[in-house]
C-alpha cells in the first residue's frame, strides 16, 4: 500500500529530452491577471509602480519598468503559446533561435546607461547605502581586506615560460593562479573606487589594472587554445568574461574613465569578441548544451547590450543578438524538465549565473520585448539551487562539483524577486568575496547590487525531489535531532563533467558528510583526456558502486541507469534503478540497485542489491566512499563513522561478506592531496543469483 500523499513516478530511457515548453507570455503565466496583452505592455511603463505588501515584483525593483511577479499557474490548461510575434522563439522546429522583429525592437531599445543597474540611475545612492548598510558589513570587510592584501604588490606578470607550461607538463594551476589573481586585483580596486570615488589612490590603480588586462596577449586559458585556431580568433569562457568585465566597468565608471581607455576597451572588445564571434565561427561552445554556451555567448551578447547603443551600432547588435539567442537556447536544451544541472550546482551557479546576467540585460533593454524568464523550463532550472543543498553548506555534489557550497546571494535574490515559489536563501549561506577562485566580476557586483532584490530568509525546508530527467532522489530531513541529507542517481555516463557513476549516492548529517562524493579533482589535460577515469573522483574505483568480476563501470550515454521506481512520501522515499548496462562483464544478465530512505528522527538507509549472472561471478565487490577513518567495534558486521557527537552504523552480513578498509588519496581541485576511505565488502561465495543487503543508520 502505498501512501496517501506518496508521489511515484517511473522514467525510461530518453524520456523527457525534448525541446522544453513553448514561449509564455506573462498574462498567459499568471491566471489571476486577467489583463489583455495591451494592458500589461502599458502597465510596463508606468515608473515607481507600487506593489501591493507582499506582492513581489517581476523584474528589477531597481528599475523604473516594472511588471506583477511570473507565476506558476495551478492550472496547466491557462499556460498557451505566446502569439507575441516578438516573443522569444525557442521552439525545436525553428532550428535556430529566430526572433521576429529583432530590427525592431532593437530600434525601440533604451540606450544603456546607469538606469540598467541601479534604482533609478542613482550609483552614488546605491553605493551611499551599501557603506552604511549594516547587511553589507561583512562584504565590505572582506573586499577591503582583498585591498590591503593587494596594497604595494606587484601585478604578477603572465610570462611565455608560464603559459607555455600546460602544453609541456598538463598543468593548468601555475598559469592560472597568476591570470585569477590578476582579476582579483581588477574587481577589487574596481569595488573600492565604486565605494570610495573621491579616493585618489584606488583611482590610479584602477585604471593601471584596467590597462594591465587590456595588454595581455590573450583573454584565454592555455588549457582552451589550441594550434587549430589562431590565439587571437579564439574565444574561450575567461575571454569572454573579461571582455563582459570591460564594458561594465566603463559603463559603471562612466565619464571618470579617460575617454583614451574607453575608446581602448570599446576597440579591443569588438576585435576579441565581436569580429571573430561573427567572422571566424562557428565556435564549438555555440551549440553546447552546457555552461561554455551560457557563459561565452552570454557575456559576448551581455558587451554587445552594453556597447552598441547607437542607431549606426543597430545591424552589428542584430547580428550578435540573433547568435547569442540561439547558443542561449542550445543552453536550455542541455536541461530536462525537472530543471536539474547534470554538470552540479557549481557549474549551475556559473552557466545559468551567466544566463541570467545576460537575460536581465537583454530584458531591460528591451523593455521587456524579449524576456527568458517567462518560461517555465528556466523557472524550473531556477529552482534547482535549493533543492540541492542537503543541510548546512552540504550539497549534492555529483559530477565536478564541490561537496560544500555557499550560494551567490545577488543571483540567489534576482531569481527569488521574479518567482515567488522560489525562497531566498539564509544570508549565512552568502558566499565570502574571496571564496570564488576564479575572481569573477559578473557575480561578485551582483552580489551587491542584487542584494536588496528580497529578503533574508530562514533555512530551506524539507524537501523532497523527485528529478526524472536527471535520475535522482534528493531527500533533506529536519527532525528534533538535526538535518539529515539523502541523495542517490541514475542517470548515464556520459553526462557533462561526466563521473562513471550509476547508482552513487551520499548521506550527510548536521552539516557533514558521512558517505561521500568526491567530486572535482585538479584540472589537467589528463583530466579532460583519455586518462581522466583513472582519477578516483572520476572513475567508478571512487563512487559507492559495486566493482563486478573485477569489472568497474564503462563511459558512454549507452551506460545508461533504468528507473524503475522514484517515490516519495510522509514517512519514506524509495527509488530503484537497473544497471547491469553500466558494466562489461559479459555474465551479468540484470543488477537492480534500491534505496529505502526511513525519515525518522534519526534517519536510516537500506540498501538492497539484486545482481543475476550467467555464470558464478570470480569476485563481487561492494565499494562504499568515505572521507572518514571508520571505527571497527568489537561486534562482527559492523563498521562505525563518527563526526562530533552524530555516527552512521553501517550493518552487514558478516556471513556473507568480509569488510576491508584501504586508504587512498586523491588530488582535490586546488591541487592539494586528500584522504578517502575505500569500504569494501567481498563476497565470500558469489552464486548466479545473488542478494545483498546493507543498512546504514545514523545513532547518537
Amino acid at each position: 500500500m502505498k501512501e496517501a500523499d506518496e508521489k511515484v513516478t517511473k522514467s525510461l530511457p530518453g524520456e523527457g529530452e525534448g525541446p522544453g515548453n513553448a514561449e509564455i507570455t506573462r498574462s498567459a503565466k499568471n491566471p489571476k491577471n486577467s489583463k489583455n496583452k495591451e494592458t500589461a505592455k502599458n502597465s510596463m511603463s508606468q515608473k515607481n509602480q507600487k506593489i501591493q505588501k507582499n506582492q513581489k515584483t517581476v523584474r528589477n525593483p531597481n528599475t523604473a519598468q516594472n511588471t506583477q511577479a511570473a507565476k506558476a499557474p495551478k492550472n496547466p490548461n491557462l499556460i498557451q503559446k505566446a502569439k507575441d510575434p516578438r516573443a522569444v522563439d525557442t521552439s525545436e522546429a525553428s532550428g535556430i533561435t529566430k526572433v521576429p522583429e529583432m530590427s525592431e525592437i532593437i530600434s525601440r531599445m533604451s540606450p544603456t546607461g546607469p538606469h540598467l543597474y541601479y534604482p533609478d540611475g542613482d550609483a552614488s545612492l546605491f553605493w551611499r547605502n551599501v557603506r552604511s548598510g549594516g547587511e553589507y558589513a561583512a562584504d565590505l570587510a572582506e573586499i577591503k581586506a582583498e585591498g590591503e592584501r593587494l596594497q604595494g604588490q606587484t601585478p604578477p606578470g603572465l610570462t611565455f615560460s608560464l603559459f607555455s607550461q600546460f602544453a609541456q607538463t598538463g598543468s593548468r594551476l601555475e598559469y592560472e593562479r597568476v591570470y585569477f589573481e590578476r582579476r582579483r586585483r581588477l574587481n577589487t580596486i574596481a569595488l573600492l573606487s565604486l565605494l570610495e570615488p573621491e579616493c585618489e589612490e584606488y583611482y590610479t590603480e584602477l585604471l593601471e589594472a584596467i590597462w594591465a588586462i587590456c595588454s595581455e596577449v590573450t583573454w584565454c586559458l592555455p588549457a582552451h587554445v589550441s594550434p587549430e585556431r589562431p590565439l587571437g580568433e579564439t574565444i574561450d569562457l575567461f575571454a569572454a568574461e573579461t571582455g563582459f568585465t570591460l564594458t561594465e566597468l566603463r559603463l559603471l565608471l562612466g565619464d571618470r574613465l579617460p575617454e583614451l581607455l574607453k575608446t581602448h576597451i570599446a576597440e579591443i572588445v569588438h576585435v576579441r569578441l565581436f569580429e571573430p564571434f561573427l567572422k571566424k565561427g562557428p565556435y564549438e561552445w555555440e551549440e553546447a548544451e552546457h555552461n561554455w554556451s551560457a557563459v561565452c555567448a552570454g557575456s559576448i551578447g551581455s558587451a554587445a547590450l552594453l556597447l552598441l547603443d547607437k542607431d549606426q551600432d543597430r545591424e552589428l547588435l542584430g547580428e550578435i543578438l540573433e547568435k547569442t539567442q540561439h547558443s542561449m537556447t542550445c543552453y536550455l536544451k542541455g536541461f530536462g524538465e525537472d530543471g536539474a544541472c547534470l554538470e552540479g550546482l557549481g557549474y549551475w551557479n556559473y552557466g545559468f549565473g551567466y544566463f541570467v546576467y545576460y537575460a536581465d540585460l537583454l530584458y531591460k533593454r528591451s523593455g521587456g520585448e524579449l524576456d527568458w524568464f517567462a518560461q517555465e523550463k528556466v523557472k524550473a532550472i531556477a529552482g534547482f539551487q535549493q533543492k540541492c543543498f542537503l543541510g548546512g553548506s552540504t550539497v549534492v555534489n555529483f559530477s565536478d562539483t564541490l561537496p560544500y557550497a555557499s550560494v551567490h546571494i545577488g543571483l540567489s535574490r534576482y531569481i527569488s524577486s521574479i518567482y515567488d515559489s522560489l525562497p531566498s536563501p539564509a544570508s549565512r549561506l552568502r558566499a565570502d568575496y574571496r571564496e570564488d577562485h576564479c575572481s569573477r566580476w559578473a557575480p561578485a557586483l551582483r552580489n551587491l547590487l542584487w542584494r536588496a532584490m528580497a529578503g533574508n530568509a530562514p533555512d530551506w525546508e524539507p524537501g523532497e525531489f523527485l528529478l526524472e530527467d536527471a535520475g535522482w532522489l534528493i531527500s533533506r530531513i529536519v527532525s528534533p535531532e538535526g538535518v539529515f541529507g539523502f541523495a542517490a542517481k541514475g542517470g548515464h555516463n556520459d553526462e557533462p563533467h561526466n563521473h562513471n557513476d550509476l547508482g552513487q549516492f551520499m548521506l550527510a548529517g548536521d552539516g557533514e558528510f558521512f558517505l561521500s562524493d568526491l567530486g572535482c579533482g585538479e584540472y589537467t589535460k589528463d583530466y579532460f583526456g583519455s586518462a581522466r577515469y583513472t582519477y578516483d573522483c572520476n572513475g567508478s574505483q571512487g563512487h559507492s558502486v559495486p566493482i563486478i568480476n573485477g569489472c568497474l563501470q564503462a563511459e558512454g550515454s549507452d551506460r545508461r541507469a533504468s528507473v524503475l521506481e522514484q517515490a516519495s512520501g510522509a514517512s519514506e522515499s524509495r527509488m530503484t534503478v537497473e544497471l547491469s548496462r553500466a558494466y562489461d562483464s559479459q555474465e551479468l544478465q540484470s543488477f537492480t540497485r534500491s534505496w529505502l530512505w526511513r525519515k525518522e528522527e534519526l534517519p536510516r538507509l537500506e540498501l538492497r542489491d539484486k545482481f543475476s549472472f550467467s555464470k558464478m561471478p570470480d569476485t563481487l565487490v561492494e565499494r562504499f566512499v568515505t572521507l572518514i577513518q571508520p571505527e571497527v567495534p568489537l561486534e562482527q558486521g559492523r563498521l562505525l563513522l563518527v563526526r562530533g557527537n552524530l555516527t552512521l552504523e553501517l550493518v552487514y552480513d558478516d556471513r556473507q561478506l568480509r569488510a576491508e578498509v584501504t586508504e587512498r588519496t586523491y588530488r582535490d581541485h586546488f591541487g592539494k592531496d586528500q584522504v578517502w576511505y575505500a569500504l569494501d565488502f567481498h563476497v565470500l561465495q558469489p552464486q548466479e543469483q545473488l542478494e545483498l543487503c546493507f543498512l546504514f543508520r545514523f545513532i547518537q
